[in-house]
């Protein structure tokens, strides 16, 4: 009996239906006009939207299973082994930070506005170092591994990324003068919309959102970003404004010309468990103990990924620039007037 009752547990609470269904056998309805009802009413939306992908990527003969089944793995394991540890380094930098800022703000619209910009800025260094420092690197890979985009992908993180990225956003933020009430509404928009931006083809074909992919970042904007394409690498490192990907430059719309290829550069089986998880982590390692010299063992693990101590680099800056060079000169020859 205690293994269905675990079992009911974790089913409604992947779902998010806990809450709705708590208020629902309590018989007061009128919470869900409050905000924990309102809240308890959106948590299920992407789980919901989730499910419907799978079912449509049968009816639509692209199952993606692949991904689908590495995912779920993975969230089983993120359950067991990182369950509370971003909730905890969330909690502790709220005690020491919070009370060394220079004011306090609080839930309004203006300063939802203002902490919105904030959290982003926090994100934005996250992911940024994600992509730009080796070792975080093997911590945001697995997020990257999978070859096709959908909802599951949302799931797929190392269990230490969560912890770290929240460590990150909240020091930004806490510092910035957000009262943890603002911090925890923002982390709620953010989680619900950082979900939806991963949903597939097989729920929403065009991610672009119409007019709307000129004001905020879309799930096109998020597609670019997972993509291995020359073009694409590392880019979009917001998740609803990106305002800071403007700002620093690492803006980039989907080309209808150039088609979003999923996944990491390097050689990989993407329906392997062990290598999605810990293959970035072995490889390394590998490189740590191969390198010469301690300063080279340390640059593999603070210099970008494809970085070499040799000189042979082939980090995602240096591919972009080359392709973007190729590019321009090539349209330069086609405009070029003959002799």
């Amino acid at each position: 009996m205690e293994i269905l009752d675990t079992l009911y547990t974790e089913i409604t609470g992947f779902l998010g239906i806990s809450r709705a269904l708590e208020i629902i056998r309590h018989g007061d309805y009128s919470t869900f006009t409050t905000y924990d009802g309102i809240v308890s009413l959106i948590y299920p939306i992407i789980p919901l939207l989730l499910l419907l992908e799978l079912i449509l990527g049968f009816v639509y003969k692209k199952p993606q299973a692949k991904v689908y089944k590495i995912n779920f793995l993975i969230y089983l394991v993120n359950r067991i082994i990182g369950r509370f540890i971003a909730i905890a380094v969330t909690t502790y930098l709220i005690g020491v930070l919070q009370p060394i800022a220079f004011f306090q703000a609080n839930i309004t619209w203006y300063w939802l506005i203002y902490g919105y910009v904030v959290w982003e800025f926090g994100h934005f260094l996250y992911h940024y170092w994600g992509h730009k420092v080796r070792l975080f690197w093997c911590l945001h890979s697995t997020h990257h591994a999978p070859e096709d985009m959908n909802l599951s992908v949302s799931h797929a993180h190392f269990f230490l990324e969560g912890p770290y990225a929240d460590a990150i956003r909240t020091t930004v933020c806490l510092l910035f003068g957000l009262s943890p009430e603002l911090l925890f509404l923002i982390m709620f928009i953010d989680g619900t919309y950082g979900a939806f931006i991963h949903v597939g083809e097989n729920l929403l074909k065009d991610g672009r959102l119409g007019v709307l992919n000129n004001i905020i970042l879309t799930p096109s904007h998020h597609r670019v970003h997972h993509a291995r394409n020359p073009l694409y690498m590392d880019t979009n490192f917001c998740n609803l404004l990106n305002i800071w990907d403007k700002v620093f430059k690492t803006y980039q719309d989907e080309d209808r010309d150039v088609p979003v290829e999923y996944g990491i550069t390097r050689e990989m089986d993407s329906g392997n468990f062990w290598d999605v998880y810990f293959g970035e982590i072995v490889a390394l390692v590998k490189d740590v103990i191969h390198a010469p010299g301690v300063l080279n063992k340390l640059k593999y693990i603070v210099m970008p990924p494809g970085w070499h101590h040799e000189g042979n680099h082939q980090t995602a800056k240096l591919v972009r620039e080359t392709y973007l060079d190729t590019i321009e000169t090539i349209q330069l020859n086609k405009i070029k007037p003959k002799q």
